[in-house]
């Protein structure tokens, strides 16, 4: 799939320029997609992960990412200028990646990528808090080098430490991603603003990958439906609803 999509937009340049008349990479049949089986920590896990982080010096890289559900390139990009701890805003604009051994800094692959979310106020005071005990210009320094952030796959190894001493299964670190996600769902974050925070190019694209969670919230929407439709009809339902819908349906 992924050569499937690099070719056709080198196919589609060339039809651009009338260098080919069609692009014969159209229509072409691709294999199914797979994806890696999503796993999604509990709450009860997430605040293992954090008292665990405390002690391990990772509390604040850790709730900032429970918080926003950010990718890990672009959670270890962040710089303090992205950042006002009066407003809450939180400017996404950049993504730290490995380029060979060489730590790169880069723009967002898409357009969708490049947005603002706005903090809660109590992380914006640990993050407040945190700022006076860091010398960089980086929000998540490396121990060994101020003037660069550390390193995705020191954080992704750190991971599995910290999820190993709370006594929780592994996880990856984009299924931290996946958490916040989904917590924010299930707690009524609609799949439009969430889709924006994520930095999806579509919302449908949120909505698929989180059916297993929108499946859940529509049943809980029936059940806010029930409820305005028993303050509106009132008698006519509330003998259907009380007797768990085990009283006779009327004739006619």
């Amino acid at each position: 799939r992924n050569c499937y999509s690099l070719c056709e937009r080198i196919l589609e340049k060339a039809v651009s320029v009338n260098l080919i008349a069609r692009n014969p990479a159209k229509g072409c049949k691709l294999p199914p997609i797979r994806r890696n089986e999503m796993k999604i920590l509990s709450r009860e896990d997430m605040q293992k992960v954090l008292i665990q982080a405390k002690e391990e010096n990772y509390y604040e890289l850790f709730l900032l990412e429970f918080a926003t559900g950010l990718r890990l390139g672009e959670l270890m990009a962040l710089q303090w200028d992205d950042v006002n701890l009066t407003t809450g805003e939180l400017r996404i604009n950049k993504q730290a990646n490995l380029a060979g051994s060489k730590l790169v800094i880069s723009e967002p692959k898409t357009k969708a990528a490049v947005r603002t979310l706005i903090l809660p106020p109590s992380v914006r005071k640990v993050l407040a808090e945190y700022k006076t005990m860091v010398n960089s210009k980086w929000l998540f320094p490396s121990p060994k080098k101020e003037d660069l952030p550390i390193r995705p796959s020191v954080v992704s190894l750190r991971l599995r430490k910290i999820l190993n001493h709370a006594g929780c299964e592994p996880v990856r670190f984009h299924d931290l991603r996946h958490t916040f996600a989904t917590h924010a769902l299930t707690s009524g974050v609609d799949v439009k603003t969430l889709s924006g925070i994520l930095g999806h190019t579509r919302a449908a694209f949120t909505l698929d990958t989180y059916t297993h969670t929108t499946g859940d919230m529509q049943k809980r929407a029936a059940e806010i439906v029930e409820e305005f439709l028993i303050d509106i009809f009132g008698e006519e339902l509330k003998p259907w609803a009380e007797s768990g819908k085990t009283a006779k349906a009327p004739s006619g």
